[in-house]
């Protein structure tokens, strides 16, 4: 099964679905890690190529510890807007990957840039399997299903499906501590925020819901055709409304 995972920023889908798509790895499908922006404004000494390119080296190790593929959009960071050039970027990478199983931010989550690139990947994912929408590429060979991935810190998101991650919660950690000048970044901007602990206190929350020790939250996206199916995502599965009993 090919798998991707469409996230904003370099670190957001280790956040939100790093453990996910170890299990998926693990399992011996095809992952690709496509990230939006090249996280450009986010440092408090270096300048925006010089931080540009330290992200992206850090992303290619994060993705590299799976032994996932990277799409790297390379779009500004807090610059994105859905526009014609950029939507046409967006199909063409689901055409490229040609996944079954696509995640995306959601339109909640507290960042522009999550919500648009989200939003992008919802409104996309038809346009990339017809075939007189003409890109650089051809029409993918399928409508990919398509899951929501939680917003972050949890903030106005209602799970639908909780994944158990604990088993590969040391490589999640592992992903994330990749991003070392985002961890500078973040505490210089966020006076102090540690975001491995950030990471954890949300996997936290999650897996108490869920009834195990560590959790990534997902919705089915509603839209026509039907999307979603939790038999696609790996692992241990636990439907929000009934955490007691697991797939």
């Amino acid at each position: 099964m090919n798998v991707l995972a469409v996230g904003a920023h370099p670190d957001d889908i280790e956040i939100l679905a790093g453990g996910t798509l170890a299990l998926y790895a693990a399992a011996g499908h095809r992952v690709t890690m496509a990230v939006v922006t090249n996280g450009n404004v986010g440092s408090p000494t270096l300048s925006r190529d010089e931080i540009a390119a330290v992200r992206r080296a850090e992303q290619e190790a994060s993705a590299a510890l799976i032994g996932a593929e990277l799409v790297w959009m390379d779009f500004d960071d807090e610059w994105l807007f859905d526009d014609r050039p950029t939507r046409t970027a967006f199909i063409d990478v689901i055409r490229a990957c040609q996944p079954d199983v696509v995640f995306a931010h959601g339109p909640t989550d507290y960042h522009p840039d999550h919500r648009i690139s989200g939003q992008i990947v919802v409104d996309a994912r038809i346009p990339a399997a017809v075939r007189l929408v003409e890109t650089a590429l051809p029409a993918a060979d399928k409508i990919p299903h398509l899951f929501l991935m939680d917003n972050v810190g949890g903030i106005d998101f209602a799970p639908e499906l909780h994944v158990d991650v604990t088993s590969v919660m040391e490589t999640k950690e592992r992903m994330l501590r990749c991003h070392e000048s985002q961890d500078t970044w973040l505490r210089a901007i966020y006076d102090g925020m540690d975001y491995v602990a950030f990471m954890r206190r949300q996997a936290g929350a999650r897996g108490a819901e869920a009834g195990v020790t560590w959790a990534e939250s997902f919705r089915e996206v509603k839209t026509y055709p039907p999307t979603g199916s939790a038999a696609l995502l790996p692992g241990t599965v636990i439907p929000a409304a009934s955490a007691g009993g697991a797939r």
